[in-house]
């Protein structure tokens, strides 16, 4: 299975102690939009200037952006790993950053700060990785989201752009059965529209990829080139070695025995028009879900109903 298969399962805190930006943040926050937009900015029903990132809001304005935000709050997750030769350690959470900030700018929701604490032990030999133990990931991001909560924010849509959170976090939304909450998660999950796919395979170069290929190459290069390395995109191969075939069976080496280089896909050809078309899209999807969430009264109705029923299942109802 491809990385990117991967990533189209789960879509999308600081590094190690707390939830901070990311060190690049300064450079590529703010590259598409008005100024508003640019700050991190919409409008606010009193003519005001309200942030929509957490870290930007005062807290004075906190309890205006819950109310305007309904509840909601979207955090961009991903690692901190290798991305082939050429781009930045920390894209993923870059370009679910990006995504979040173009969002919340077409339907308001609070960001939260960049979240870096994911899986990535496959990348464990490459300069750079910072994987946690999953004790601390789970941990981690359990006590983000009730902390999250707490502030009022009842609703949390996790935002993925890493692959190797592909199964990570759908187990982490189903351990919110264990014990009962006042808030729901939600996992963002794209889906690319026939229309999409048609305007990037008519811009792609190459056809293969997965992981720093020519479609997140692009995107970086809508977001922050100066920080995409063009010139060592074919420093090192993104070929597929195949070194291993066991049929009827799986193991967690797969992707070293595919791409040990940490790099799958081929790049140059990589153009900021194909990254902008598949950034656009997907942040289109992401207002959507963050408005469809904001008129959710079901979740949180079934997700109470289910902790009563498990306190006494053998009075559970059966339903017809």
């Amino acid at each position: 299975m491809r990385r990117r298969d991967f990533i189209t399962k789960g879509i999308g805190a600081g590094i190690a102690a707390g939830a901070s930006h990311s060190l690049l943040a300064t450079n590529w926050q703010g590259k598409n939009g008005d100024e508003s937009m640019n700050m991190g900015m919409v409008s606010s029903t009193n003519s005001e200037e309200l942030p929509y990132f957490w870290d930007r809001l005062t807290s004075l304005d906190f309890k205006k952006a819950v109310e305007k935000a309904q509840g909601v709050c979207i955090i961009p997750i991903g690692v901190m790993e290798k991305h082939g030769p050429h781009l930045p350690l920390g894209t993923d959470v870059i370009r679910a950053h990006e995504m979040c900030k173009r969002a919340a700018g077409q339907e308001y929701a609070i960001v939260f700060p960049d979240f870096y604490i994911g899986q990535i032990f496959e990348a464990k030999h490459q300069p750079g990785t910072i994987a946690y133990s999953t004790e601390m990931m789970v941990k981690f991001l359990d006590a983000t989201c009730r902390e999250i909560a707490r502030n009022g924010l009842k609703k949390i849509i996790l935002v993925n752009a890493h692959g190797g959170n592909g199964s990570f976090l759908p187990y982490f939304l189903q351990i919110q059965l264990e014990s009962p909450r006042d808030y729901a998660v939600f996992l963002f999950e794209w889906r690319e529209s026939k229309e999409t796919q048609e305007k990037i395979k008519s811009l792609r170069k190459s056809t293969t990829g997965g992981h720093a290929d020519e479609i997140e190459t692009a995107e970086m290069l809508v977001i922050c080139p100066e920080h995409v390395r063009m010139d060592q995109v074919n420093a090192q191969s993104g070929r597929d070695l195949d070194r291993l075939k066991i049929p009827y069976a799986s193991t967690g080496i797969w992707w070293y025995a595919r791409y040990p280089n940490h790099y799958a896909g081929e790049s140059s050809g990589a153009t900021p028009a194909l990254g902008e078309v598949r950034l656009s899209a997907r942040s289109q999807q992401l207002a959507e879900a963050i408005k469809a969430v904001k008129a959710d009264t079901t979740t949180l109705r079934l997700q109470n109903e289910f902790f009563q029923q498990s306190d006494s299942p053998l009075e559970t109802k059966t339903w017809e």
